[in-house]
């Protein structure tokens, strides 16, 4: 796949799988031969069939709604293939992509993983991934942007899962209209409305484009202070003035102000979408991040089932993940954990899993090229010192720019 720009896309239509086959068999006549007193397992939807050992790690809290959504999943999977063993381990996030590089690296590692496709370009040049490309033609009802999430330089290196990209958490019990632009956000918080925004350079990335601004450009160098990038920061010390919003280093703890009523509006993903809601109810709501000159542009990731190079059983860790993805499996996604499926195959009809669906579609694809990776020292250190130190804007974001693109060598 050639290096993404930063420009803006409109993904398309949510997504894909595979239909289950089922067999009807006929009715016995006095000369027929005797049936079989046992049904073949039913199939992934594509001729593939779960078989063997196979080991999956996954990331998902401890009691989160994404857990118990794959937890089912992996119950009906097992169910539906009782000869093949199917072993789960869940790792922590901020620990599971270094874990499986080095244990793959020392020649162990799981068969297979789920995560975002945050690192995915590191791990292919780290090459401890393997090449799915064999299994391309099997995902004819994922939305090409999912294929192309999972996938460089023209291999694939995972099946798609979901679509992520954060978008605005409001209670409607205290916000009535969600503020569609900066400048309404800025003015709810102006008048009393409480908002508590992750301070780090991933859940505050979207304003960037909504001011105009983009990264990088096509050949990975940072142009971020060319434009959009001053007015981005700026935006943001304007928000740290008012005591109304609080900026937090703690994710825990920004989820715990919105859902114990301390915070009114919350800027994060569908991954907290069904824990939110056990909390909330029907006083949850849920809208694009704020845009401003342009619509707002948040790093959208795919999340997506891959093997290791050193699996045994590619092709059964292949078949758990076409099973999980499957229109079925990806329902109980879309349902209990507000997943927004890649799969054309399942409809949307829950306003706030379809409210992160429009997040997406006007985000930008997360770019696999190496370059990325120096962005984020330079950029969260940056609105440390705008946020916390007091430190002018546009000079922030042009030494941010100037110290990422001496690392890329720009």
């Amino acid at each position: 796949m050639k290096r993404l720009s930063f420009s803006l896309i409109a993904l398309l239509a949510l997504l894909a799988s595979i239909l289950a086959a089922c067999g009807q068999t006929p009715a016995a006549q006095p000369t027929a031969a005797p049936q079989p007193t046992t049904a073949p397992a039913p199939s992934t939807g594509d001729g593939m069939a779960i078989t063997g050992t196979v080991t999956l790690w996954h990331a998902y809290g401890t009691g989160s709604a994404e857990e118990k959504a794959i937890n089912m999943l992996i119950d009906r999977a097992r169910a539906a293939y009782p000869d093949a063993t199917i072993n789960v381990l869940q790792i922590p996030f901020d620990q599971i992509f270094n874990k499986f590089n080095n244990e793959v690296s020392s020649g162990g590692g799981p068969d297979m993983f789920i995560a975002p496709n945050d690192s995915l370009g590191s791990q292919i040049r780290a090459g401890v991934l393997a090449d799915l490309s064999e299994y391309q033609s099997k995902l004819t009802d994922v939305a090409p942007t999912g294929v192309a999430g999972m996938s460089l330089d023209g291999k694939l290196y995972g099946i798609p899962e979901s679509f992520k990209a954060v978008a605005l958490y409001y209670n409607k019990s205290k916000v009535a209209n969600p503020p569609a632009n900066t400048d309404e956000l800025l003015a709810l918080v102006k008048a009393g409305n409480t908002l508590v925004l992750n301070q780090n350079a991933y859940h505050n990335f979207g304003w960037l484009q909504a001011f105009g601004g983009q990264l990088m450009d096509a050949s990975g160098k940072c142009i971020a202070d060319q434009s959009g990038g001053a007015e981005w920061f700026a935006f943001l010390k304007a928000l740290k003035e008012v005591p109304t919003v609080t900026f937090s280093t703690d994710g825990g703890q920004a989820d715990s102000l919105f859902k114990d009523g301390k915070a009114d509006m919350i800027i994060n993903g569908p991954w907290v979408l069904g824990d939110y809601r056990a909390v909330l109810g029907d006083n949850l709501g849920v809208a694009p991040m704020p845009g401003a000159a342009k619509p707002a542009g948040p790093l959208t990731g795919v999340d997506g089932f891959y093997v290791s190079i050193n699996s045994q059983n590619v092709a059964g860790a292949v078949a758990l993940a076409m099973f999980l993805t499957s229109p079925e499996s990806m329902k109980v996604y879309v349902d209990e954990a507000g997943h927004v499926p890649v799969s054309t195959k399942v409809e949307i009809s829950d306003p706030l899993v379809q409210a992160f669906a429009q997040a997406s579609a006007t985000g930008v694809p997360r770019p696999q090229i190496p370059e990325l990776d120096n962005y984020w020292g330079p950029f969260g250190d940056a609105m440390t010192k705008v946020l916390d130190g007091g430190a002018d804007p546009a000079a922030a974001v042009a030494e941010a720019c100037a110290l990422m693109n001496t690392a890329n060598g720009k």
